[in-house]
């Protein structure tokens, strides 16, 4: 929180780096980012990349755009561009993202074999005709595109480039990466199977983005930067490789203004930090600089202020690129730029942020709790609201919902007691650090409890298991209780609704045993995941690592069903099968008995038995709400309470993205008029058309 000078060896990422006819004032580069709200929530995401601005990036883009009707991936929500009607919300976008100096940027994107047209109902069009590829197997072709098609395609860039000029912004990037734009589909040759001038070899395949590219110059007048987004590699045999991404920029080695550069599919480029380090893509980007002239921007989850330098000094990338960091901290480069690098909330790669768009939601962030509210709810990531006629709260129970609570009620000017049973600050995150691949989640208590230990009006008490006579007697004018939630040990979850007749000798453990120490050391364990989120895999990798064979049964028909939307389930199903982990989908304990297991079939219902020494459940959660329910049967305020609220896991359990959230929403809530039953959030409606 305290300002001071930057270390002299960070200068480099201030530098100003020139893209064609503009000029990038440092080299922070927000790569193309979705964000949930597209065209629904144009304010919303407007006020976002706003906030970016603020907080000194140089280079600011928007998420994909679509800019034709004939290709869109509804159930997504992205931008459209599809006519002029769509030119306001955009300038006021592209207004927003210079409001500081950085450069406004706009991503166009033609989906060809990746657009459903569900909404459109336009037959989809695409390099080589076949079944749309999509993250829903929508049952839909699209047909093979002629001359004609190719011409129109082409056409209609340069018209989505003349609407991005009078929107105002001063970049254009040219989507062909992650396998969902049509320059990636033009380019490999597993979507470009044609024998015309536009297929076979790499100078036929590259002839449409070199098309494209002319027109778009010629459009643009000087006036703009042009950027093409690829894929640094595909993987298959007839992928394109990164050897044969080389081979294209060194044919091409100034067509754009920028190379921007990403591994080949989301799910790689954007691996969650259990499975991908920071600066990941690192070999596969190493080296192209030396085939161009132009500038390289390449991700990788950056969020050392050391590692960017090292991706600059040694000639890897010259903008270090960044979608989740700059999510999880708006405000990074300012804090590099004034020496603050303790007050960075580091991104813990859990990718909660995509998920908002893989779910047609609007999107949100474990770390900045403020993200996609800044319009919504009025939320800066820096800057809670004023203080309030209020002066005291007692809050009790430090994780993830305490710690936000605290911190953002603390930056008010608040006096905060945040009492913590336990030795350790950080609740739930205190412990899941400590699972396989979470390392990273430990910076989820990191930053607050770092950010909490410089106010002077907050102050935490450790080994402090409160009584509700503590807390009626502490004197404190608002209590909040955010007590966390346990684990389950009986199968209650969405399948089960009660309890399932057990064997009281049976061995059985839920995720808070093994975290605590306890649970199987060896012997054949039946997991039983019912959550399917992170939890029941991590626990079957910590099981394995102690020696148990494990059998992981799950009602769904693939294990960890939900991380379809970070992007981890097929990785998580491999790293699973390669350490032996016996996978049983589709199917349920029905009764837990002396040495096994009888399972169900979720479909037909038909019984089978699995031999186990232990069971470990991960099920769902029941909230620690007892404290709260004594408070509120009690006279809380007869004792000068003015308010009591159950807050994070001990309301409603969640992800940990749901308990920083609330504890932020306590904070900024609070001494606020009382709005009824009015929204808590602004939102936007369709105008009417004659």
């Amino acid at each position: 929180m305290a300002s001071s000078i930057r270390p002299s060896r960070y200068d480099v990422l201030f530098e100003p780096v020139r893209i064609g006819p503009k000029l990038a004032k440092n080299r922070f580069y927000q790569v193309p980012h979705c964000n949930g709200g597209g065209y629904r929530d144009p304010s919303a995401v407007a006020e976002m990349r706003r906030t970016k601005a603020e907080g000194g990036w140089g280079v600011i883009f928007t998420e994909q755009t679509e800019i034709h009707q004939s290709s869109e991936i509804t159930p997504f929500i992205e931008q459209r561009l599809w006519d002029d009607r769509e030119i306001p919300a955009l300038a006021r976008m592209a207004e927003a993202m210079k409001s500081h100096g950085a450069l406004a940027g706009i991503q166009l994107a033609y989906s060809g074999i990746n657009g459903p047209n569900l909404y459109s109902r336009e037959v989809p069009l695409a390099v080589t005709g076949g079944p749309i590829l999509t993250f829903t197997a929508d049952p839909v072709q699209a047909r093979t595109i002629d001359r004609d098609d190719i011409r129109n395609i082409r056409r209609w860039f340069r018209a989505a480039i003349r609407r991005a000029k009078t929107a105002g912004f001063d970049l254009v990037c040219l989507y062909g990466a992650h396998g969902f734009g049509i320059f990636q589909h033009f380019l490999s040759r597993v979507t470009n199977q044609r024998s015309d001038e536009y297929g076979g070899s790499l100078e036929n395949r590259s002839r449409f983005v070199r098309e494209v590219i002319a027109e778009a110059r010629e459009e643009m007048g000087g006036e703009m930067a042009i950027t093409l987004r690829l894929s640094l590699h595909e993987a298959g045999a007839l992928g394109f490789s990164n050897a044969e991404v080389r081979d294209f920029i060194a044919l091409n080695r100034d067509l754009p203004d920028l190379w921007d550069l990403a591994h080949g599919t989301w799910e790689n480029c954007s691996g969650t930090s259990r499975f991908a380090p920071e600066a990941a893509q690192e070999d596969l980007v190493r080296g192209i600089k030396d085939l161009t002239s132009k500038p390289v921007v390449g991700v990788g989850r950056f969020t050392s202020a050391d590692a960017m330098v090292r991706q600059v000094r040694e000639g890897i990338l010259d903008f270090i690129g960044a979608a989740r960091p700059s999510i999880a901290d708006p405000f990074l480069p300012k804090k590099i730029e004034e020496g603050r690098l303790e007050d960075i909330r580091e991104c813990i790669g859990c990718n909660i942020c995509v998920s908002g768009d893989m779910t047609g939601a609007i999107s949100r962030c474990t770390q900045n709790t403020a993200f996609m509210e800044e319009w919504r709810k009025g939320w800066h990531p820096e800057h809670p609201r004023a203080k309030g006629p209020s002066e005291s709260i007692l809050i009790v129970g430090a994780g993830p919902t305490g710690l936000e609570a605290a911190l953002q009620l603390g930056k008010r000017g608040y006096r905060v007691a945040l009492a913590e049973a336990t030795t350790t600050l950080g609740g739930r995150v205190a412990r899941e650090r400590g699972l396989p691949g979470l390392s990273a989640w430990g910076r989820v208590a990191d930053y607050r409890t770092g950010q909490i230990a410089p106010l002077p009006n907050v102050e935490t008490y450790l080994d402090s298991c409160m009584t509700a006579d503590d807390v009626l007697e502490m004197g404190f004018e608002h209590v909040a209780i955010a007590t966390g939630a346990t684990w389950r040990r009986d199968a209650v979850a969405r399948l089960h609704l009660v309890p399932i007749p057990t064997e009281p000798g049976m061995p059985l453990f839920t995720p808070d045993d093994l975290m605590a120490g306890d649970g199987p050391i060896d012997g054949r364990v039946m997991l039983y995941d019912d959550d399917h989120f992170y939890m029941g895999s991590v626990i079957a990798e910590a099981l394995v690592a102690r020696g148990c064979q494990v059998d992981f049964v799950t009602p769904a028909t693939k294990i960890a069903e939900w991380t379809e939307n970070t992007l981890e389930q097929a990785v998580i199903m491999r790293r699973l099968l390669s350490l032996g982990v016996n996978v049983v989908p589709s199917k349920a304990p029905e009764a837990i008995g002396a040495g096994e297991v009888r399972l169900g079939c979720t479909w037909t219902g038909a019984q089978t038995t699995i031999a186990a020494d232990a069971v470990v459940m991960v099920a769902s959660r029941t909230p620690n709400d007892a404290l709260y329910h004594e408070l509120r049967a009690r006279d809380w305020q007869g004792a000068g309470i003015l308010s009591l609220k159950l807050i994070g896991d001990a309301a409603a359990p969640g992800p940990i993205a749901w308990a920083t959230y609330a504890g932020r929403r306590y904070a900024e809530e609070l001494d606020a008029p009382d709005i009824g039953d009015a929204l808590s959030f602004r939102r936007e409606l369709a105008g009417l058309l004659p």
